[in-house]
């Protein structure tokens, strides 16, 4: 009840009008930088964080909050719309969403979306209030080892659901992982496939892989189909920007189950909410390979409803992390980290006790800043949408300049841009020849994780491989993952028994 009590007052700082206002501005302004391609919500925090310093604290992290939900929903604007996340949380969601959206359904996906953060959102960010000593018990369980099992049962799991060849899903992970490789060695400090080129000493932004592969593979896929394939071209939207009964009804589980994916992995150090959405995504996948019409590859609504919930839902609990623990589980947390440094106040069990106005305050302008997006964006779905209305060659000309423009602002570097170009060169490819983008994604963002956590374990270890199965954490995950890969065989095996017939 004290949690309760706390949390009311809370709102009672919140919810004066100049605090309202400065929930209002961050949303709005965390939106409005969400959906430039390359910068994304992280890029939004960065950006506005200077605004902030001639505000009192709780002020400045009331506008940080709508800042921050904001900046995600547009990462998701652009993400569906235009395939091109701002960020890497986003990727899960370009996969049906932009299929949805290329069918004339962008506003039911933008709704979906929207529904799907404030649900993610609003469960995560009441865990938090009620229940972050367990969250953080959850955290402290996890090892290197852990972390890379973790890695693996994304690795495979996802690799063999995106596609329908396992062969080309395994082909696009070995892409992946082979350019999260590049660099210098973080452990050994040695020089790896960088080919004595100085600008890959450092590796491969993931801005820029991300922007090459998604974006401008993208760009060149419609261009070299967009006179003789009516399908790249997008369809006119219905302009509905609300979901039917029977939408809902088929969002929902997914919805929820997107958010129970997402909560743990918000007290969990992986770098953010891209291992959840892409379990949550490869989970609804799954699940789908059992329904009698197999709705993923045509726009499946639940494709893009549970990455989107659990993105928002790991946010939620990032953000109770940070304040609890003093733990940043991603780049934009580390922003905030640095913010609450700004003030002279250090987050982490005592901050509850210093500064609690400011806690309560904050925790409580995250269910202000949710509940302001829906009522934002709902409203302006179908204002969104109008961006496919653009002329193509116009729209996709602007998309190529944004890409440029977001990979120069991250790095300063022409290298760089030389370097998306290539990229999206082999995003067109692997479009050309169906090989899925899923898995190098997964490849990129997951690889120096799995590889930093593998040699961690094996060096506490003195190279003892029984590390891997020894906690059962461990050992549930492998188990998972074996029965993840039955299920996928087995009903692969059906349904071409059934076509033979």
């Amino acid at each position: 009840m004290d949690a309760l009590a706390n949390l009311m007052e809370g709102f009672s700082l919140a919810l004066t009008p100049m605090n309202l206002l400065w929930v209002v501005v961050g949303a709005f302004l965390g939106t409005a930088v969400g959906v430039l391609p390359g910068l994304g919500s992280s890029m939004a925090v960065a950006l506005l964080l200077p605004m902030t310093f001639a505000l009192d604290p709780i002020g400045a992290f009331i506008m940080f909050a709508g800042v921050y939900f904001g900046g995600l929903f547009g990462d998701s604007t652009m993400a569906i719309l235009m395939n091109t996340p701002g960020q890497a949380s986003s990727i899960a969601s370009t996969f049906e969403g932009h299929k949805m959206a290329k069918a004339g359904r962008a506003p039911q996906a933008l709704a979906t979306a929207a529904i799907g953060a404030f649900i993610g959102g609003i469960i995560a960010s009441l865990l938090v209030v009620f229940f972050a000593p367990v969250l953080a018990d959850l955290s402290a369980n996890f090892g290197p080892q852990e972390f890379f099992a973790l890695a693996v049962f994304a690795f495979l799991a996802t690799s063999s659901v995106v596609s329908d060849s396992v062969i080309k899903g395994l082909v696009s992970l070995v892409f992946g992982l082979g350019i999260a490789v590049l660099g210098i060695d973080s452990i050994s400090g040695a020089e790896r496939f960088s080919f004595g080129v100085p600008e890959l000493f450092d590796g491969v932004n993931i801005i820029t892989v991300t922007v090459g592969i998604l974006a401008l593979g993208e760009v060149f896929h419609v261009a070299s189909r967009i006179r003789r394939d009516p399908a790249a071209v997008a369809t006119p939207s219905s302009g509905r920007p609300y979901l039917s009964k029977a939408e809902f009804r088929e969002a929902l589980p997914a919805w929820l189950r997107g958010t129970a994916i997402g909560v743990p992995f918000g007290v969990i150090p992986v770098g953010g909410a891209e291992v959840p959405t892409f379990l949550a995504y490869g989970a609804e996948r799954s699940l789908d390979r059992r329904r009698r019409k197999p709705m993923f590859g045509k726009g499946a609504i639940r494709g893009l409803a549970a990455p989107e919930a659990a993105g928002n839902a790991t946010t939620g609990t990032a953000m109770g992390a940070l304040l609890a623990l003093g733990l940043p589980v991603s780049a934009t947390a580390a922003i905030m980290l640095a913010a609450f440094q700004q003030y002279g106040l250090q987050p982490g069990p005592l901050l509850f006790d210093r500064a609690p106005d400011l806690v309560w305050a904050l925790l409580a302008s995250f269910f202000l800043g949710l509940i302001v997006l829906l009522i934002l964006n709902l409203p302006f779905a179908r204002f969104w949408a109008k961006l496919l209305l653009i002329p193509k060659q116009y729209l996709y000309a602007g998309i190529s300049v944004f890409c440029g423009l977001g990979v120069y602002a991250t790095s300063a570097s022409v290298f760089d841009l030389l370097m998306v170009l290539g990229i999206g060169v082999l995003g067109f490819l692997m479009r050309r020849y169906g090989v899925p983008l899923a898995p190098i994604m997964i490849g990129i963002v997951l690889g120096p994780l799995a590889e930093t956590s593998m040699r961690s374990a094996l060096l506490s270890s003195n190279g003892d491989y029984s590390v891997f199965v020894d906690s059962p954490i461990t050992v549930t995950l492998y188990i998972l993952l074996a029965v993840a890969l039955s299920i996928t065989a087995f009903s692969r095996i059906r349904a071409r028994a059934k076509a033979d017939v």
